[in-house]
C-alpha cells in the first residue's frame, strides 16, 4: 500500500528520517516521488541524476527500517551535491564546459561515503557558477537555476551552490551539499529563504572535492532547517563524535559588530535584522553592540592587496587561462580569476599573517559570544539586470559576497537562517557565526534561534 509520499514534501530530513523509521513513509516511495518532481523541474537544477543507485540505496534503507536496523537519523533520506563533489561513475563537471566530458570519477568523495555510510539516498549532482567562483549563480553553459520564490521575474539563486539552494527551497532534495569560499552556502541559503551551514576550515573532509582555494574551501550543507545541519554535521564532520551540542538561552550572547557589514542594506534587510535582535532579546538572549575593527580591517585588507582565495584560484586555473580554453570560459569568471595574476607573493603573505592576527583579535573581543549580522546586503536580484550588464554584475556580486566572505578569512563557522520577506517576497537572511572551531555550540544555539526569528 502507497504510503502518501507527497504528505512529506519540503519536509525536514529529520521529519523525513522518523517517518521512514516508523514506517510511516517507505524511503523507495519517496525517493521515486522526488525523482518525478526532479523531471518536471526546470534542467538548470540538476546537473546529472544516479537514480539507479539512489533506488538501491532506498531499497536498503527500508529493509533496515522494517528489521529496526536504521544506520543513523538520516537512514533513507535524499540528499544531493553540488557538482563539485565526485561520485563514482559520474563524471566532476564544475558546471563547466571544459569539464563536461570528464572522465568519471572511480570513487566517492569523503563527504558521499560517509553520507552513504550514514544509509542516505544519493540523488545526483546540483548546478553551480562555473569552477564555483560567483555569489549570484550565473552560469550560460549549463543555464541559471530560477530562484523559486519568484515566479514572476526570474532571480538570481545565489551562487555559487546555486543547485543547492534552489533544489532544498523547491522540495527536490530535503538535503543538498555545497561549498563555501566566500559565501557560497550561505548566500543561495538567503537568496531562497533556507538554511545554510558553513562549518570551521578542515572540519569536513575536502577529498574528492574540486578546489577553488584550498585555505578558504568549506563543505557543508543546505536545508530546511538548523536541525538538519547539526544532522549532517554528525555525519561529516570531523571532530570528536562525542561533542556536545547543547546551548541554551542563558548561554548565548550575541555581538552585533557596528562595521561595514551594515553599510548600505536593503530596508527590508535591516527592518528584519532588527526585528529578529529585539525577538531575540524578549527571551533573554544577551545582545551586545560594539565596535568589530577586525571586520573593517579585513575587508580593507581584501581591496588594498587582493584575496588569497584569488591568489590560489588563478594557481587552479592558470593552464586553463592560458590556452585556448580561456574563450570557453564564462567571462565573468576569467575576470574573477585573473586578479590573482598580479598579486604578489608578499601580499599573500602579508594576508595570511594578518588572517591569524585578527583571528586571535576577534576571539578575544567576542569573548565566547555569537556574531549576529545580515547575511546578505541585499535579496535576490533580478537575473536579466544581471546578465545584460558586467559592471553592475560585479558591484553585485561583491556587495552580495561582503559579509560572508569576512567570515571565510577569519575561519567564523556561520548559520544562515530566514528571517522574513521583503515587499517582493524575496527572503532576508540572519547571520549567526562563532569562532574557529566553534561549530557545535554555534548549531546548538542557531537551533534555538531559528524557532524565534524564522517567520
Amino acid at each position: 500500500m502507497k504510503k502518501n509520499p507527497e504528505k512529506y514534501f519540503k519536509a525536514s530530513g529529520e521529519v523525513i528520517g522518523l517517518a521512514i523509521k516508523s514506517g510511516n513513509l517507505d524511503a523507495v516511495e519517496y525517493t521515486e516521488f522526488l525523482f518525478d518532481l526532479i523531471k518536471k523541474q526546470n534542467s538548470t537544477i540538476f546537473l546529472n541524476l544516479t537514480k539507479e543507485r539512489a533506488i538501491k540505496e532506498a531499497k536498503s534503507a527500508a529493509k533496515r527500517a522494517k528489521n529496526g536496523q536504521s544506520f543513523s537519523a538520516l537512514d533513507g533520506v535524499p540528499i544531493a551535491y553540488k557538482d563539485l563533489v565526485d561520485m563514482v561513475g559520474e563524471p566532476t563537471t564544475a558546471a563547466s564546459d571544459l569539464l563536461r566530458t570528464s572522465p568519471k570519477a572511480t570513487k566517492d568523495a569523503d563527504v558521499v561515503q560517509k553520507a552513504t555510510q550514514a544509509g542516505m539516498v544519493n540523488l545526483g549532482k546540483l548546478n553551480l557558477t562555473e569552477f564555483a567562483y560567483s555569489g549570484l549563480g550565473l552560469n550560460p553553459h549549463f543555464g541559471t537555476p530560477h530562484n523559486p520564490n519568484s515566479q514572476q521575474v526570474p532571480r538570481s539563486p545565489g551562487g555559487s551552490s546555486s543547485g543547492s539552494g534552489v533544489s532544498v527551497a523547491a522540495g527536490l532534495t530535503p538535503i543538498a551539499i555545497g561549498t563555501d569560499t566566500g559565501g557560497s552556502i550561505r548566500i543561495p541559503a538567503a537568496f531562497n529563504g533556507v538554511v545554510g551551514y558553513k562549518p570551521s576550515a578542515g572540519r569536513v573532509d575536502k577529498t574528492g572535492v574540486f578546489a577553488l582555494s584550498t585555505t578558504f574551501d568549506t563543505v557543508g550543507p543546505i536545508t530546511t532547517t538548523v536541525k538538519d545541519c547539526i544532522l549532517v554535521d554528525k555525519i561529516l564532520s570531523n571532530a570528536n563524535r562525542k561533542q556536545t551540542y547543547k546551548a541554551n538561552k542563558g548561554s548565548i550572547s550575541l555581538y552585533i559588530p557596528e562595521s561595514l557589514v551594515f553599510e548600505e542594506l536593503e530596508q527590508s534587510v535591516a527592518e528584519n535584522f532588527e526585528k529578529a535582535i529585539r525577538a531575540l532579546s524578549k527571551i533573554g538572549i544577551k545582545i551586545i553592540r560594539g565596535k568589530c575593527p577586525e571586520f573593517s580591517e579585513s575587508v580593507m585588507l581584501a581591496r588594498e592587496l587582493g584575496t588569497i582565495t584569488a591568489a590560489e584560484a588563478y594557481i587552479e586555473h592558470e593552464k586553463r587561462l592560458l590556452s585556448e580554453d580561456r574563450e570557453k570560459i564564462d567571462r565573468r569568471v576569467v575576470k574573477r580569476i585573473e586578479i590573482g595574476h598580479a598579486m604578489s607573493a608578499s601580499a599573500v603573505i602579508k594576508l595570511q599573517r594578518a588572517r591569524y592576527r585578527l583571528m586571535k583579535s576577534l576571539s578575544e573581543r567576542l569573548d565566547g559570544s555569537l556574531i549576529a549580522m545580515p547575511t546578505t546586503p541585499i535579496t535576490a536580484p533580478e537575473i536579466e539586470l544581471l546578465e545584460n550588464d558586467d559592471d553592475l554584475f560585479h558591484s553585485i556580486n561583491l556587495k552580495a559576497l561582503r559579509n560572508t566572505a569576512i567570515g571565510n578569512f577569519l575561519n567564523t563557522p556561520g548559520v544562515a537562517i530566514p528571517n522574513g520577506t521583503d515587499k517582493n517576497g524575496m527572503p532576508t537572511s540572519l547571520l549567526i557565526s562563532g569562532i574557529a572551531n566553534s561549530d557545535a555550540f554555534l548549531l546548538s544555539a542557531a537551533s534555538l534561534i531559528e524557532k524565534e526569528v524564522r517567520i
